[in-house]
């Protein structure tokens, strides 16, 4: 009925990508469907056999392999503006609404609470409660959450959550972090190992064989962690763990590559 279109022209670099977004665990479910109908394309496989197989419609095989052809894969994280459900909270209303948490208190009380929130702000509970899940707001546990108190709380979370979402095109956005004083602990006795009517054993007491601290570093793209521990914690261990992280992720050829080592903040 329809011919069979060309083979999608795709760059390997393009396809290590895509296949990179299908594998982690953490990509959008609509950016894995759109990736798989552009690998598939790739193949030369007809639009009207990747709908079958994916269980959607040919419109939406030929709009993404169209997408795809103009963006590239940064074209399939992107929605058409104006779809979806339009906000009616604007983003200037829950910036009041998230510094009016962090840097006020209410009349008679030690803190807000959705409804007494709502009622300043003449919106509902339900959107209030949204607002502070979206942000990580939790006024009403004292002892073990602490607000933060920056003027710019709220711009530095969008970009920080943005960049992680979005990140730029040929990025390597890694979430680095540190934990010290990890216990290197061990049994007082070598455990005896499972034999045939017995099961493994252990003894109950330990003895420490004093700390370590742990550097990681995640890969957002490919979902991969790099770490190591060093004996001490200080900023010349933390300065050697980001040079490794710079030699990691440096250009595999001269400087006409497309990636840039790691700026340091």
């Amino acid at each position: 009925m329809w011919d069979v279109p060309q083979a999608l022209a795709i760059s390997d670099e393009q396809q290590r990508t895509l296949e990179a977004w299908i594998a982690a665990h953490n990509t959008p479910q609509k950016v894995v469907f759109r990736s798989r109908i552009v690998l598939m394309a790739a193949e030369g496989k007809a639009n009207r056999r990747i709908a079958q197989e994916l269980h959607t419609g040919r419109p939406t095989v030929i709009l993404w392999r169209q997408r795809f052809a103009e963006g590239g894969p940064t074209a399939l994280t992107e929605d058409a503006p104006g779809r979806g459900r339009k906000p009616r909270i604007s983003s200037e209303k829950v910036k009041q609404i998230v510094e009016a948490t962090l840097h006020t208190k209410p009349k008679a009380a030690t803190r807000w609470s959705v409804r007494s929130m709502a009622q300043a702000q003449a919106i509902s509970p339900a959107t209030v409660q949204r607002i502070w899940d979206a942000h990580g707001l939790e006024p009403h546990r004292t002892r073990s959450f602490k607000l933060s108190r920056d003027k710019q709380f709220v711009e530095k979370l969008t970009d920080v959550v943005g960049l992680y979402l979005n990140p730029p095109d040929k990025a390597v956005v890694l979430c680095v972090d540190e934990k010290s004083q990890i216990q290197a602990l061990n049994r007082t006795q070598p455990g005896l190992p499972m034999k045939k009517g017995r099961c493994g054993t252990l003894t109950h007491d330990y003895k420490r064989q004093g700390t370590t601290t742990l550097f990681a570093a995640l890969n957002r793209l490919e979902g991969t962690v790099i770490g190591e521990c060093k004996a001490r914690h200080r900023h010349q261990e933390f300065l050697q763990f980001l040079r490794r992280l710079d030699r990691e992720f440096s250009p595999p050829v001269g400087p006409s590559s497309d990636r840039g080592k790691l700026r340091h903040a």
